[in-house]
C-alpha cells in the first residue's frame, strides 16, 4: 500500500500571491458595496426629514380644513364599536372577544353603527372553530364581516376593521 502512495501525484494548492490577491479584490468589493449601500440609505433620509419640516405646516392645513367644516374634510370616519363577547355555535363551550372599527364613507347616524354591531353579533355566534381556524380562514370572516357591514348599512362601511380577536 505504501507503493501505490507513493506514485499519487501531489496537487498543489493554490500560491500565497493568489490567495492573497482573492482575499485583497472580495475586500474591496465589500467595502464598495458597504459604501454604496450607505449612500443610497443616506438618500433616502432626506426625504424623511423634508417631511418632518413639513409637518408643522401640513397640521395647520388640517386646522383650516376643520375651520371649513366636514365637507373639506377627507372622505372617512373610523367608528369604534363595542366588544362583541358571544359564544360560537360549535363548540359551544368556546367563547369569542372581536372588537372592530367600521370605516364609513361619510359621518353617519350612531342608529346605522348600532345596527352593524348587532348584526356583527348574531354572524359571530353562527361561527364554528374550523371556520376561522387559519390565515386563510381568518381573511374568509374579514371578507364575510366586511360583506355584512355593507349590507346592513346600505353601503356607508367601507372596511371593517379588526382590532382584536381573542378565543377562550
Amino acid at each position: 500500500m505504501s507503493n501505490i502512495e507513493q506514485f499519487l501525484p501531489q496537487k498543489p494548492g493554490p500560491s500565497l500571491v493568489v490567495q492573497l490577491g482573492i482575499l485583497a479584490v472580495m475586500t474591496s468589493a465589500a467595502i464598495g458595496m458597504g459604501w454604496l449601500s450607505g449612500s443610497y440609505l443616506k438618500s433616502e433620509s432626506t426625504p424623511v426629514e423634508q417631511a418632518e419640516a413639513e409637518a408643522p405646516k401640513a397640521h395647520g392645513a388640517k386646522e383650516v380644513a376643520a375651520e371649513h367644516g366636514p365637507a373639506s374634510e377627507a372622505a372617512g370616519t373610523l367608528v369604534q364599536l363595542p366588544a362583541i363577547t358571544a359564544n360560537l355555535a360549535a363548540p359551544d363551550t368556546m367563547w369569542i372577544r372581536l372588537e372592530v372599527s367600521l370605516v364609513l364613507d361619510a359621518p353617519q347616524s350612531v342608529d346605522l353603527a348600532e345596527r352593524v354591531h348587532q348584526d356583527l353579533l348574531a354572524f359571530v355566534r353562527t361561527l364554528r372553530i374550523h371556520q376561522v381556524q387559519g390565515a386563510s380562514a381568518f381573511r374568509h370572516l374579514k371578507t364575510d364581516l366586511d360583506e355584512r357591514a355593507a349590507i346592513r348599512s346600505d353601503g356607508h362601511v367601507k372596511e371593517v376593521l379588526i382590532r382584536t380577536l381573542l378565543f377562550e
